[in-house]
């Protein structure tokens, strides 16, 4: 087959495959190919599902705003930095959000690039194609399949109503109404079953942080639950952990650099810094304070820190200290200086010390971006159990991620107090009322999960009456404008057949 003109768009340009994923994307720089000439060798059908990673990287934070969509709409964090700088960023921390608004733009065409990345590779590779050989097409396939569905499940929690793109497009076709989310969750749902099959449980040496049957899974796991299909998003969380995940004893060494690549690190955008082209992560710099070369761009709330748990002796849950940087803790090594951020907190889950990353390289870091972790797995299966009435097996689930949190004081020897438990500390969580367990869980996955760029998702898909008390203090919010962020006006400029 021969692609229309718009494929050799990337065609053109799969020298990008080194950026961004790590070693397995460090491969040579390709010329011009047509489809019928490119998929022509094992090689090049890796080349091809190595571009489609390229999108999910944070190289360059302004143009992977997911940060601001994610948290800085929510009630976890704040757009830091000068008023007026990044205006866009700080029109979305305010409700005034407009489809021409920056961020908005760069997320629809960024994960709409990766989109089309994924299915020059399901076009290229058809049965009939004996050129790459079957092992290696069932891996390229399932990859480009669970990737299409990673930036589709995005793209419609984001956007809500969108366009649906299987196959590279004509310019003709590319006039595509949006399409109800009922439509969206389907093609999710069978590229995650796909891939699921397709791909396998662990990979090895440079091929490491492709896209595994766990990710598959997970996805599917939690596209079940945002679609309140309960019983099906639990029994497929189940499937994650019995593929033998485990969380790490001490929270923290999910987001240091030494311990990135772990057994609880399911899907994780690849970084790795001192690389030409650049493949660091860039949130390094974006989020650190002025006065270590940073741009402070991103300021964690009182709301946030007040959610986590503690003792009645005021011991806070270790997870705090491990997300957010406060007076009196140490920020790396140095003591915390309040005059950094205008809430008096920093994030630190996505921040490097400067013996790793010196303050002259600060925006080239080494820390992978933690797309899904078991933790939430275990979240969702317990939100989902509950959701279906069994609150017997949503406890288990939840109570797991509430005795690593609390037991950080027996793995974690820089933790004062090492080696006891403090007396009440994260008790496992007893009631079965579904009303009050579900407000445990949810307050639970906040704080697990926080700074991880999802609050914003969970807070619009918990309903009107959660959302409007979660942002009581955001005078431009309303729930049914504010629920989908607009389509963007370059989308509604050329695609005449939206339909919005």
């Amino acid at each position: 087959m021969k692609f229309p003109p718009l494929a050799f768009g990337l065609l053109a340009t799969l020298a990008l495959a080194t950026a961004g994923c790590d070693k397995f994307l460090d491969q040579p720089v390709l010329g011009q190919y047509e489809a019928g000439q490119f998929f022509t060798s094992n090689t090049n059908a890796v080349l091809a599902v190595n571009a489609a990673y390229v999108p999910l990287s944070f190289r360059d934070a302004a143009s992977n705003p997911l940060w601001v969509l994610g948290d800085v709409a929510s009630d976890d964090a704040v757009k830091g930095s000068n008023p007026g700088d990044q205006a866009d960023f700080e029109n979305i921390d305010q409700f005034n959000i407009t489809p021409t608004n920056a961020a908005v733009e760069a997320m629809w065409k960024r994960y709409y690039d990766g989109i089309f990345k994924c299915n020059v590779v399901t076009d290229g590779l058809p049965a009939t194609n004996a050129a790459v050989s079957a092992d290696v097409r069932q891996q390229v396939l399932g990859q480009a399949q669970f990737l299409r569905a990673y930036y589709y499940f995005q793209l419609t929690t984001i956007y809500g109503r969108i366009p649906l793109r299987v196959k590279v497009e004509t310019p003709e076709e590319l006039q595509s109404p949006a399409r109800d989310q009922t439509v969206i969750y389907a093609q999710i749902e069978a590229d995650c079953q796909a891939a699921a099959t397709a791909l396998p449980a662990t990979w090895t040496g440079a091929d490491i942080g492709r896209a595994t049957k766990g990710a598959a899974l997970a996805l599917l796991a939690k596209t079940y639950l945002y679609e309140k299909k309960w019983a099906l998003a639990a029994t497929t969380a189940q499937q994650v952990t019995a593929l033998g995940y485990t969380l790490l004893p001490v929270f923290a060494d999910n987001f240091r650099a030494a311990t990135k690549n772990n057994a609880e690190a399911i899907f994780s955008v690849q970084h790795t810094a001192g690389l030409s082209p650049n493949q660091g992560n860039n949130l390094n710099q974006w989020f650190a304070p002025r006065q270590q070369n940073g741009y402070g761009f991103f300021y964690p709330t009182r709301s946030l820190v007040n959610n986590f748990e503690q003792t009645p002796a005021g011991v806070y849950d270790p997870r705090l200290d491990y997300s957010v940087g406060r007076l009196g803790q140490s920020f790396f090594g140095v003591p915390f200086d309040t005059t950094w951020t205008t809430t008096g907190y920093l994030s630190k889950k996505h921040l490097q010390p400067l013996s790793e990353v010196p303050a002259n390289t600060k925006g080239d870091g080494n820390l992978n971006y933690q797309a899904i972790r078991y933790a939430e797995v275990l979240l969702i299966e317990a939100e989902a159990s509950n959701e279906a009435g069994n609150p017997a097996a949503a406890l288990v689930a939840l109570n797991k991620v509430r005795k690593r949190a609390r037991e950080s004081y027996l793995n974690d020897r820089t933790l004062p107090g090492f080696g006891t438990v403090p007396v009440g500390l994260l008790p496992d969580i007893t009631t079965t009322d579904q009303g009050q367990l579900r407000d445990n869980i949810r307050r639970e996955r906040r704080s697990e999960l926080a700074l991880e760029f999802q609050r914003f998702f969970d807070v619009i898909r918990y309903g009107e009456p959660y959302a409007r008390l979660a942002f009581s203090d955001r005078p431009n919010f309303n729930y049914a404008r504010h629920k989908f962020f607009p389509v963007p006006q370059s989308e509604r400029d050329t695609n005449k057949s939206l339909g919005l």
